[in-house]
Order: C-alpha cells, then sequence, then structure tokens
C-alpha cells in the first residue's frame, strides 16, 4: 500500500536527517514500494517552501495529486488534475483542446512546471502534457514571495517524471470515444552498471476529436531525462522535451440566447459548432531544455539552482460568435495570432540547515531571473464574415483575413527577483515561517506596425509569514499572511497596458494526520482580496476596475479506510465578490466531491480495482447581462474499473460524466457547455 504525502517527523539532529526519505510528493508505485512502512516515514514536496517539508508540518495551503492518482483517473488534460481537490475550479470552459483552465479561490493562477514559470500571454499556452508528469501540486492563495509574478490565486506546479535507480519501464495503448487513440512508452533506469548515471525516456503518440463538431488535435511528445552524479555532494539533472500539436481548435463561446436562455427554436446543441472549422487551425511546437544542480558545500549549506529555455511557436485561427443579429443568427469574431515566444527562467538558491539543543532552523535565500520574448503578427476582427445561423451553421461564408490588416506585436518582459525565508522549529512543537521579497519586472509592449510603445517598470516588495503548532495528536493548527504581485502583460482595449494586480491573503486553518493512519485531512478559512482585478465587460472586452475579494472555507481528506478502500474527499465554499459586492462570474459558491478506490485482493475478483466518483459544482451567475443570469448547479459521476490479468499486464476503463449529462458549465457574457461522456480504455504492461 502506498504511503500518503503528509506524515509526521521527529525533529532531525543529525546531518542525515537532512536527506528526505523522499524526493517528490507520492511517487510512482514502484519507488512507494520500495519505501519503509515505519511512521516516520517523510514524504515531501518543495513547491509550498522551495525547500523540503512535510506539507503537514508547512503553514501554507497546498494540495498534491501525484501520479498514481494520474493514471487511475487516465486524466487527458492538466486542468483535470484537480477535479477532486478542494479549492479549484476545472472545466468552467468545457473541454478546450488548446489551452489548461484553472480558478484556484475564485481567482486566476499561474503555471509552472518543475518549479520554473510557463509563461502563458494572450493565446500562446505552453501546455504541460500530463503522461509526462510525476505528480501536480497547487498552491492556494498568493505565492509571489517565492515565485515572484502571479496572480492571487496561486500557482500550478507540474513536476516531470525523472530518471530512477531501479529500471523500469512500461507501454500504454488507449482507445476511446471521440476517436482516441493513444500510445506512451515510458522507459528509465541506470546507464551501465553503476547508478551514478540514470536516464528516462517518455514518448506519446495521441490524437482525438474535439468536443464540438469537426474540431480535433493531434500530438507528438518526447521528453528525455539524464541524471549524473558527479559526486556523492552534486547532482546534475538535465530535463528536455518537444511536443508538436496540430488541429483545429475547440472554440466554446456560446451566447446565453439558446443555452441558458429559451427560444422559439430550442437551444443550441452543445456539440454545435460556431466557427470555421475548415479554415480555423490550431498549430503549435513547444520544446523546452534546461537542467538542476544540486550540490551540497558542506554539512550545513546546500547550493541549488534551476534553468530552463523554452520556445513556442503558434499559428492559430479562431473564430467565435460574438452577439445576435436577430432570432436565429450570431454574428461572429476571429482571432488571429501567428508568432513565437522564447523565454529564459533561473532560480538559485542556497540552503542553510542546522541544529540547536532546542531547535531546526533552515534559512532559504535566493535571486531569480526570468527573461521573456514575443514576437509575432495578430488580428483581431469583430465583424468576421456573415452572420452565422446558430442552430443550423452552415459554413464558408466569409474572407480570410488579409495580410494588411494585421499588426505586429513585439513583447519583452524581465524580472529579477532577491528572496529570503526562514524556517525555525523549537522544541518539535511549533513551526514559525517567515519570508520577505522584492522584484523589479520591466515590459515593453510594441505595437510595431503603428510604431507604438507601451512601457511599464514595476518595482514590489511582497510579505509572508506564519505559525504553526505541531500537536502530539497529529492535529495541527496554523495561521497564514501572503501577498502576490503580478504585472499584466497584455493590453486593453484601447492598446494600453493594464496595471499591475496585487493580492493579500490571511488564512486559518488545521491539518490532521494521526499517527498510525494513512491519510490526512485539511480545513481551511482564509480572506483573499485583488485590487486591480480584471472582468469582462459587456462589450465582450477585459476591463481593469477596483478590487475583488474572495472569502471562504476548505475541507479536504485523502487516506486509507482500510487496506483495499482508499477515499478522497473535498468541499469547498467560496463567497467571491467583486468591488459593487455582485457575486464574481464563473465562481460557485459550493464544490463538493468524492472518490473511492476499491482493490480486490484473493478469491475471484483477485486483481480487479473498482473506483467511481461524483462532483458537485454549484449555481453561479453571468454579471455581464443586466439581470445577473443564474446558471444551475450540476452533477457528474465518474467511474474507472481496473484489472491485472497478468504479471505486469494491466486493463482499465475510465469514464467520465458517466450518464452524459448535457448542462451548461458557466457564463460570462459567453456561455460554455460541459464535457459531454468520455471513454477511455487502456491496456499497460510493465516491467
Amino acid at each position: 500500500m502506498p504511503r500518503l504525502p503528509f506524515a509526521r517527523r521527529p525533529l532531525a539532529r543529525s546531518i542525515s536527517a537532512l536527506i528526505p526519505v523522499t524526493a517528490v510528493l507520492l511517487c510512482t508505485s514502484a519507488y512507494a514500494q520500495e519505501e519503509t512502512t515505519s511512521n516516520d516515514t517523510v514524504v515531501v514536496t518543495a513547491t509550498a517552501l522551495k525547500v523540503d517539508t512535510p506539507l503537514v508540518e508547512t503553514p501554507r495551503p497546498v494540495s498534491s495529486v501525484d501520479r498514481e492518482e494520474l493514471e487511475t483517473r487516465n486524466v487527458q488534460q492538466l486542468d483535470e488534475s484537480f477535479r477532486y481537490r478542494a479549492g479549484v475550479l476545472s472545466g468552467h470552459y468545457g473541454s478546450d483542446n488548446n489551452t489548461d483552465w484553472f480558478k484556484v479561490r475564485g481567482f486566476d493562477q499561474s503555471t509552472y512546471q518543475d518549479g520554473l514559470r510557463i509563461y502563458r500571454e494572450g493565446f500562446y499556452q505552453w501546455l504541460p502534457e500530463p503522461y509526462g508528469l510525476e505528480r501536480v501540486d497547487v498552491f492556494k492563495g498568493p505565492s509571489s514571495i517565492l515565485y515572484g509574478e502571479a496572480p492571487p490565486g496561486g500557482l500550478i506546479n507540474a513536476v516531470s517524471k525523472r530518471p530512477t535507480e531501479t529500471p523500469q519501464g512500461e507501454v500504454n495503448l488507449q482507445l476511446g470515444n471521440r476517436n482516441h487513440r493513444q500510445v506512451g512508452i515510458d522507459t528509465s533506469g541506470p546507464l551501465g552498471e553503476s547508478d551514478d548515471v540514470r536516464y528516462r525516456l517518455v514518448g506519446l503518440y495521441k490524437e482525438r476529436d474535439g468536443d464540438l463538431d469537426a474540431t480535433d488535435n493531434e500530438r507528438y511528445y518526447f521528453a528525455p531525462s539524464l541524471a549524473v552524479d558527479f559526486s556523492e555532494d552534486t547532482t546534475v539533472t538535465f530535463l528536455a522535451s518537444v511536443q508538436k500539436d496540430d488541429g483545429v481548435p475547440v472554440n466554446g463561446f456560446k451566447l446565453p440566447y439558446g443555452t441558458v436562455q429559451d427560444t422559439p427554436f430550442g437551444r443550441v446543441d452543445p456539440q454545435t459548432n460556431l466557427s470555421e472549422p475548415g479554415y480555423d487551425k490550431d498549430t503549435r511546437t513547444q520544446w523546452g531544455l534546461g537542467y538542476e544542480l544540486r550540490h551540497d558545500l558542506n554539512d550545513t549549506w546546500a547550493f541549488e539552482q534551476d534553468l530552463r529555455y523554452s520556445e513556442l511557436d503558434l499559428e492559430l485561427r479562431s473564430t467565435y460568435a460574438l452577439f445576435m443579429v436577430d432570432d436565429r443568427r450570431a454574428s461572429r469574431g476571429l482571432v488571429y495570432r501567428d508568432g513565437s515566444i522564447d523565454s529564459w527562467t533561473v532560480d538559485n538558491r542556497m540552503v542553510g540547515t542546522w541544529y540547536g539543543d532546542r531547535t531546526e532552523n533552515t534559512l532559504l535565500l535566493g535571486v531569480d531571473y526570468q527573461n521573456l520574448s514575443l514576437r509575432g503578427q495578430e488580428g483581431d476582427d469583430y465583424a468576421f464574415g456573415e452572420p452565422i445561423d446558430i442552430f443550423n451553421p452552415t459554413y464558408g461564408n466569409f474572407t480570410p483575413i488579409a495580410q494588411e490588416d494585421l499588426l505586429t506585436r513585439e513583447i519583452d518582459k524581465e524580472q529579477t527577483g532577491l528572496y529570503a525565508q526562514n524556517q525555525l522549529r523549537i522544541d518539535d512543537r511549533w513551526v514559525l515561517l517567515g519570508g520577505v521579497r522584492y522584484d523589479q519586472a520591466e515590459t515593453d509592449n510594441r505595437n510595431v506596425t503603428a510604431g507604438s510603445t507601451q512601457r511599464s517598470d514595476d518595482d514590489q516588495v511582497s510579505w509572508s509569514g506564519g505559525a504553526m503548532y505541531l500537536g502530539e495528536n497529529g492535529v495541527n493548527p496554523y495561521i497564514s499572511y501572503t501577498e502576490s504581485f503580478d504585472p499584466v502583460g497584455r493590453v486593453d482595449s484601447a492598446g494600453d497596458l493594464y496595471d499591475p494586480r496585487e493580492g493579500r491573503q490571511w488564512e486559518a486553518g488545521v491539518k490532521v494526520a494521526p499517527f498510525g493512519w494513512d491519510g490526512y485531512v485539511t480545513a481551511a478559512l482564509f480572506d483573499l482580496e485583488e485590487s486591480n482585478t480584471l472582468v469582462n465587460s459587456p462589450a465582450g472586452f477585459q476591463v481593469q476596475e477596483g478590487e475583488r475579494t474572495s472569502q471562504g472555507f476548505e475541507l479536504e481528506g485523502v487516506g486509507y479506510l482500510t487496506d483495499a478502500l482508499k477515499v478522497t474527499a473535498a468541499y469547498t465554499y467560496t463567497d467571491s465578490r467583486l468591488e459593487d459586492d455582485d457575486r464574481a462570474p464563473l465562481i460557485p459558491r459550493h464544490q463538493a466531491s468524492t472518490w473511492l478506490d476499491y482493490a480486490f485482493t484473493g478469491g475471484a475478483l483477485n486483481g480487479i480495482t473498482l473506483g467511481g466518483g461524483v462532483r458537485y459544482v454549484g449555481s453561479t451567475v453571468d454579471t455581464s447581462v443586466a439581470d445577473n443570469t443564474e446558471v444551475d448547479s450540476y452533477t457528474l459521476v465518474d467511474a474507472m474499473v481496473g484489472y491485472e490479468f497478468a504479471e505486469g499486464w494491466e486493463a482499465q476503463v475510465n469514464v467520465n460524466n458517466l450518464t452524459d449529462k448535457e448542462y451548461v458549465a458557466s457564463c460570462e457574457y459567453w456561455c460554455y457547455y460541459g464535457e459531454s461522456r468520455s471513454v477511455i480504455g487502456s491496456v499497460k504492461y510493465s516491467w
């Protein structure tokens, strides 16, 4: 039985205690089987503090989904990862094949991979492939203290698969509805007889039709990595990936008329495509190359450096419904982007740990640098082609956008951050955490065609702090304060740069991980505020207005009720409001979910695993219309069955939205149908 991530540890008093028993949260099952099962086992993550720390002893809100759970639920897109965790909303724009959509505690979030920022500017979206990930973490709330610019919702950190000391591998084949076809290969182990040099090769081919008629995507993915122990004190892990996507984008923009509003002609079918499938395209190539350096200087200090260079090339044409012109037809707009992003990110850290008779002190000092360059042509046509019949669309009544209607855009962003964080443990009972960070961020946004430049130069000091009491019974109450700032690299409808968004959060909670139980429960109350917030105007443009607040309660638990039965449950209450005290759009007040896994051992059903889950998302409002349209709540059922039918062989079937429920997931000027039923069968051979 694999261990779960909230294990307590005694106060470390020797250098051996500096070495975490595991380097990641809930590692692969093969690795987990090699771990000790004693209560001293420590499963850790570095997302919350950038130093290895058990999550149960961290006064910061972090949830994690490991490789085993990603496979159990057969996660196909990153935004499916946290469907059964508290505080995270996904699927509110339906099933999008070229963007991962999250809301955390009612706000946007930023996405990182291996602790380094993934730049997502406008429609230039870097998409991590879930098959190449070891786990996914979510840091809830402002996180600028360690990661620099970020929205107040927090951050998603996708952690790549890494080389292993023991040889292992798998071949995975999948077939499913919507013409889903996939083959994945993952192999890892030492190079040669010594384990000083280790490799991993992950590759995937996947294609699937989108959730709208005449949409699809084809993906090639390859991610090699190499870990080299240059000495007992120095290890470098090289990480690379290349990914190619080619398809027709799923453009789920539909209007309230025909979705949440009745019409003389009924409702618009959820699979109806209101774009131009013969003209629209989404071709994207992304690749990255970097390394992680770990060097122990002595028994007290260690130096760590993470670096990545990445490029993303995009050609996007995406047509969408804009507004109704009569009782059957809608005018349309077009988004056109053809360009590339290249970025450098590097994070340097010194980590020092020393001990007193009653204390353990960990000091983190760091400097990071981020550099983004975007070059491309863009066009936004708000009167594209002839209006389309939303109930019975016909295509081809348009004139392609002309070259002279495109403008050339250049965006350059630089950010340098200096940060310090200190974590003090006293008597193995108290954890005191404090941090400060200074950032300098510069953005140049040039409209080359018009010869104009918008420039922002922002300096920011961010603070954080927290305290936790470690109870003898594994009940650990805490309180924390965090801040964020986010220079927005986009321009408004007038071509002016937005002001930086700033966030502040107070949180009080408790983390429970009793000795002798393989599981955890967390509960938290939070009060989060953002200034200079972005909202959609009634005209469909994003505007910057005042403050936005989010207050709520989260309850989350994962654990084994028996050796065979594992339960994952979450509840979230979020009261998210705009400055005028109206409810914020898209954000439900209530969310709840439960997933159960039961593994049969012995008897006629030996080797069979059954899993099932229920997800409830409460009603939301659309404040972009005068009457604040309410969108009904919905409940979805997911299921899986797995069977280990021979040594190394496993078959599995996953069904999401088992009843094929038709529902509107959310509205904010536009309305979005939720994803239809998904059925995927897989066969895997592991060695």
